[in-house]
């Protein structure tokens, strides 16, 4: 690894795991500079994820399989994520040819510092904060670049990944990820702090993480007065959301209705095609930092109206025979519970598929995906889990989804085991009636958002 780099003396860049959502936003950004881009990924060699690779090749990256063809001396710097084994025969290559090898975190952190920086952070919201900001500052003609992680909706319209613009303005927005501990790298001007959850790390942990963060950040500091723990950082409460009436972005009037949700923000209505209490704070969250940006809270409200949300976060795929499905990211306890509690109908059940990812989280996170879950279930509704998704390299493979279904099931709460998720049409095509909803979760999987279309394409030509 290399403590320092110039971004600017750096011509040719190689990514392995470009197909990544984190790896594929740096890439194209880099690629939007004018830096030749180009990258490898196991999913390559599998044929799998051929969209993502597309898209990539349309931005002008060079695609390679996993197996060394792409590396060579010619490359300037070779950027891997947290993911990436020393084991890796591509890593191996590129220290054998002596080019600096990198982490993603690094390597953002790295372009972060070439622009004026919002830099949201906490365990959950940061896709969609980051989305919201970058729309929100989009719409008033600041024309900011954006790095993130999941695909703005408005962006795949025009056949993108969606997850990063190389913009001609000076305002960048990015998501920073504390999961790998790498927040700690990043001094944006403008920071954001969501919320502090158990995930990955104990809390103790994530505490330390955040306030040196909060200490990183150079002019002003936007919390979350909501979350206890992200409130201890606060260092301006004017600059702090939240529905108690004394900060300076106070929330008020939350109503859902439909797959709508209206509120108000220091009294100036708000109405935006989302659901979820969890999506009001994070309106709140966008509109605290594009003010700070110099944009109003009134043009604010107006540019969410057009806002049409990200890939995979409470999208609604579709009504089928009166039931509804819906696509979510959710994948650690507190995002589960927030997904599972948006998406509950008003007199239908609520059937909810969960993928976990990682051996090690899983098994980690265990007690606090039961109580989540359990906790956010009514008595008629049902989860549904498929075994954990293995991404490949070195795991311990001692826990199971059906370890967390039986513990479930000892709560009283309605849980079925679906091993292989091939099986899961089939067990829930004659359950479903007209007024339910069907909830697919999971992350980390790229296969996910098309699993969950070819849910809705079989129950949409199903005849029981």
């Amino acid at each position: 690894m290399i403590k320092s780099m110039n971004i600017n003396n750096l011509q040719n860049i190689f990514f392995i795991g470009t197909a990544g959502a984190g790896m594929s936003s740096i890439a194209q950004y880099l690629a939007g500079t004018g830096k030749t881009v180009s990258g490898s990924d196991r999913f390559f060699s599998e044929g799998q994820a051929p969209d993502i690779r597309q898209k990539l090749t349309e931005q002008g990256i060079t695609c390679f399989p996993q197996d060394t063809s792409g590396v060579h001396s010619g490359i300037d710097l070779v950027v891997i994520s947290s993911a990436i084994e020393p084991t890796v025969p591509e890593y191996q290559k590129s220290l054998e040819l002596g080019i600096p090898v990198v982490k993603r975190s690094e390597l953002l952190a790295e372009i972060a510092r070439t622009k004026r920086t919002i830099g949201i952070a906490g365990t959950s919201g940061k896709s969609t904060v980051t989305a919201m900001v970058y729309h929100i500052l989009n719409f008033a003609g600041f024309a900011p670049s954006l790095i993130t992680g999941a695909g703005l909706t408005s962006l795949e319209q025009h056949g993108k990944i969606g997850n990063a613009v190389a913009g001609e303005g000076e305002w960048l927005v990015i998501e920073i990820d504390e999961s790998d501990g790498s927040i700690v790298n990043y001094t944006p001007e403008i920071g954001v702090i969501l919320n502090i959850e158990k995930d990955h790390k104990e809390l103790a942990e994530l505490a330390r993480l955040f306030e040196i963060f909060a200490n990183n950040v150079t002019d002003k500091l936007i919390v979350n007065q909501d979350n206890n723990l992200a409130s201890k950082y606060s260092k301006n409460t004017q600059f702090d959301f939240g529905t108690k009436s004394d900060v300076g972005f106070a929330g008020s009037n939350f109503s859902q209705k439909d797959f709508r949700i209206s509120f108000k923000i220091n009294a100036i209505p708000f109405e935006i095609s989302q659901i979820g209490h969890h999506n009001f704070e994070n309106v709140m969250a966008s509109v605290a930092a594009a003010s700070l940006c110099g944009v109003s809270i009134a043009e604010c409200a107006e540019a969410l109206k057009t806002y049409s949300g990200i890939s995979r976060r409470t999208s609604l795929l579709g009504m089928v025979n009166g039931v509804q499905i819906i696509d979510d990211y959710a994948h650690n306890p507190v995002k589960l519970a927030a997904a599972i509690r948006a998406c509950q109908p008003a007199d239908g059940r609520l059937f909810v598929w969960f993928q976990p990812h990682g051996f090690g989280p899983t098994k980690f996170l265990r007690s606090d995906f039961v109580q989540e879950i359990s906790n956010a279930l009514r008595q008629n509704d049902v989860v549904l889990m498929s075994e954990i998704f293995y991404a490949g390299g070195t795991a311990n493979r001692d826990i199971s989804a059906g370890d967390l279904i039986s513990d479930i099931l000892a709560e009283g709460k309605k849980a079925i085991f679906i091993p292989n998720r091939t099986d899961l049409f089939s067990s829930i095509c004659d359950e479903l009636n007209p007024g339910d909803v069907l909830l697919l979760t999971g992350a980390r999987d790229p296969s996910l958002g098309h699993f969950a279309k070819e849910i809705f394409d079989n129950l949409s030509n199903y005849v029981g």
